[in-house]
């Protein structure tokens, strides 16, 4: 009888869920990477251990997030229900209940939210620093003699303002400088270009704009490196940017802002109808003026006519008048020689009389008798005041202390260089100098002895 072979059961590869949670968890971390996500908040809790726990969800599905503390600390804003945010989460699984959810790494405001709290913020800042002061912005010119548009060549914003330019003055030359107006990179393309206009002067006004659209689409025009570039343009600047319920940073900082870029062209050009309507008026009252001039001057000509004398007439007159000058110089001359002549002699006649040798000797004799006297006072002076200085020798010698240390008196002071007056000043031990007539002693004080009256 032949055995038959026992018929064995299969592997089974049994799980935990344990088990089956913490592999699904490392297959989900390890399956997708770090993902951007774009969603409204709800069902936000923040518990008192400082992580967060909400509900990210759009219009078809919802997922669970977690945002730990470590992470949440340095946010910039406080998010709330409702709030459309941008998130940078890794996805897991929680596996105590087996729930599907994502550890959010950043978090920040999505759409119109962010920037506009970014256009509040910058708009704040830039007021502090003093770029939207009025007293920095400059007037427009009445006649620019020449426009610049910083703008893109082939939006809609360029065709409105050249346009309305054409409307109003075709005289007026236009440069294009061609900027991209929104994108990337398009605030820095647009702060270069209007320093470049500025430095090349070629324009007295300057036209920055752009037609409208979404916060984001105009948020070229809201950032700082344009505001500084409009600030630092010598040449007036015009802001024509988006529709008229569009405000950006550009416009606060510009000279003068415009609701939309037709506008701002009507702003900064003339209107040649007021232009004609004017130059007519100066025309009529200009030839009124040269009319009226003209009549004066004929009228100043037919009297200067009346005036006139025949020129022959007029040079034997001239002759005549100039022989009577001959003769009157001729005369005016022999009385001033006359007089002269007459002057001298006189002159001469009081020389004689005031002759100097007499008055010399006078004065010789009394500088001799003054200088005998002078001599005389001196020596007298001399003796008087020699006899008061012995005087006074005698009397200073009298009360001079030096007198009193000849006669044996000693002057005593002690380490202070103080004049010791009284036994009390100083104490055994101390060191005194006594000053001699001739000589100084240095001596220690033994013992004091006090006298009291």
């Amino acid at each position: 009888m032949i055995d038959q072979p026992t018929e064995q059961k299969p592997f089974r590869n049994i799980y935990t869920v344990s088990r089956l949670n913490s592999e699904v968890r490392m297959l989900l971390e390890s399956g997708f990477p770090l993902l951007w996500i774009e969603a409204e908040i709800s069902n936000l809790a923040r518990p008192a251990s400082g992580h967060w726990y909400f509900t990210l969800k759009d219009e078809a599905a919802q997922v669970r997030c977690a945002m730990f503390r470590n992470r949440n600390l340095n946010l910039g804003f406080s998010p709330k229900n409702g709030m459309q945010v941008l998130v940078r989460a890794k996805i897991g699984l929680y596996e105590p209940r087996g729930e599907f959810q994502l550890v959010i790494e950043h978090m920040e405001e999505a759409g119109d939210g962010a920037l506009r709290r970014a256009f509040e913020e910058l708009k704040l800042s830039l007021d502090k620093q003093g770029l939207f002061d009025t007293n920095h912005k400059q007037a427009l010119p009445a006649l620019p003699r020449c426009v610049g548009v910083v703008t893109s060549p082939s939006g809609a914003a360029i065709r409105d303002i050249l346009t309305t330019l054409q409307r109003r003055f075709p005289a007026l030359p236009v440069i294009v400088y061609p900027v991209p107006v929104q994108g990337q990179g398009a605030g820095q393309q647009i702060a270069a270009m209007i320093a470049t206009a500025d430095r090349r002067r070629d324009c007295d006004v300057l036209i920055v704009g752009r037609g409208g659209g979404s916060l984001e689409d105009l948020w070229a025009f809201n950032e700082e490196v344009v505001a500084r570039a409009i600030y630092n343009c010598s040449i007036p600047v015009v802001t024509g940017i988006g529709h008229e319920i569009d405000f950006t940073i550009a416009d606060f900082v510009a000279d003068r802002r415009a609701a939309t870029p037709s506008g701002a062209a009507e702003l900064i050009s003339p209107d040649q109808q007021d232009w004609l309507t004017r130059l007519h008026q100066l025309q009529q009252r200009l030839t009124w003026l040269n009319r009226s001039r003209l009549r004066q001057w004929q009228q100043h000509l037919q009297h200067l006519e009346k005036r006139l004398q025949h020129p022959g007439r007029r040079l034997r007159d001239l002759a005549q008048r100039l022989d009577e000058m001959e003769l009157r110089l001729h005369r005016a001359q022999q009385n001033l020689l006359h007089r002269a002549s007459a002057r001298i002699r006189q002159s001469h006649e009081r020389l004689l009389r005031h002759n100097p040798v007499h008055r010399l000797g006078t004065l010789q004799s009394r500088n001799t008798n003054l200088s005998q006297r002078f001599k005389l006072a001196m020596r007298q002076q001399l003796a008087l005041r020699h006899a008061q200085l012995q005087q006074l020798a005698h009397a200073l010698d009298a009360v001079s202390p030096l007198a009193t240390l000849g006669r044996g008196y000693a002057i005593v002071t002690n380490e202070q260089q103080q004049i010791v007056r009284q036994a009390g000043q100083v104490k055994p031990g101390d060191q005194i100098k006594a000053r001699l007539a001739e000589g100084q002693l240095y001596c220690q004080v033994t013992k004091i002895e006090e006298t009291h009256d």
